[in-house]
């Protein structure tokens, strides 16, 4: 059981708050976009290019992993206060959202640009992971995903009263452990099919199947609000995202072995 005494502000100067939950987050963009551009560089694409456009797709990640945050936390968090939900520094981005966002908007400017998506998906999202496994790093830290109470052998209790937990000096749950092994864990994965020769739009398919795998699983540590069915939002999108991909990816696999058996 850990005690996190860090504060969520790294430091003040009147009304400006730094937080580390910006700073971690703007890192792991970071670190994401340079290996997505390295990545993409390498399958052929111009990286000058790429780069001129790869802000768009971080903005529309960011308004949709808030946008998705907001709409499950309204009721509780934003319906009294929805000012609040133009302030993203303080914590609060859901992952699907963020990567659904992604997704729209790289297709729509693959189709602008005539890039391949299937290609360009493949090679975005080993940063794409990555970048999800620093940034949880944030919520550690914040306390903003903090799962369920618990009595051990793991948890987290929080004494700063800048966390964003609904009570101090109580053991939660640490569910952004668990998503950064995740991450880390499919991360790997990526990495090492990356040169494989494997058909454009594998790699892509074997992320969002992973991920939403594993990730339907961790959300049961979650506090998160329960939506349908027993489940919370990252659940159900996780389910519908794990139905789609999976059955393309056996799909995409067995035709990729009959024109090798044809060959």
């Amino acid at each position: 059981m850990i005690t996190i005494p860090i504060d969520p502000i790294l430091f003040s100067i009147g009304h400006f708050h730094l937080r580390w939950y910006s700073l971690i987050v703007t890192a792991a963009v970071i670190l994401g976009v340079w290996l997505a551009l390295k990545e993409a560089g390498r399958k052929g694409f111009n990286t000058e290019q790429l780069a001129n456009s790869v802000l768009w797709i971080v903005i529309a990640g960011m308004v949709g992993a808030r946008l998705f945050h907001v709409i499950d936390h309204w009721p509780d968090e934003f319906a009294a206060n929805p000012i609040r939900a133009l302030y993203i520094w303080e914590g609060g981005l859901a992952i699907w959202g963020g990567v659904l966002g992604g997704i729209a908007a790289t297709a729509v400017l693959a189709r602008i640009n005539h890039w391949k998506l299937t290609r360009l998906l493949d090679a975005f999202v080993p940063g794409v992971v990555l970048a999800q496994a620093v940034g949880r790093i944030a919520c550690i830290i914040t306390g903003d995903a903090v799962g369920k109470p618990t009595n051990g052998p793991f948890g987290f209790a929080y004494v700063s009263p800048n966390a964003m937990v609904p009570q101090l000096g109580v053991y939660y749950t640490p569910t952004p452990v668990y998503e950064i092994l995740m991450n880390l864990a499919i991360f790997a994965v990526l990495w090492s099919l990356r040169k494989k020769g494997l058909k454009d739009g594998i790699l892509a398919l074997i992320y969002l199947a992973l991920y939403s795998f594993a990730r339907f699983f961790i959300a049961f540590t979650s506090a998160y609000k329960i939506i349908a069915l027993g489940m919370n939002q990252a659940q159900l999108i996780s389910i519908v995202v794990f139905a789609i991909s999976l059955p393309l990816l056996a799909i995409t696999l067995l035709k990729k072995r009959q024109l090798s058996v044809k060959a």
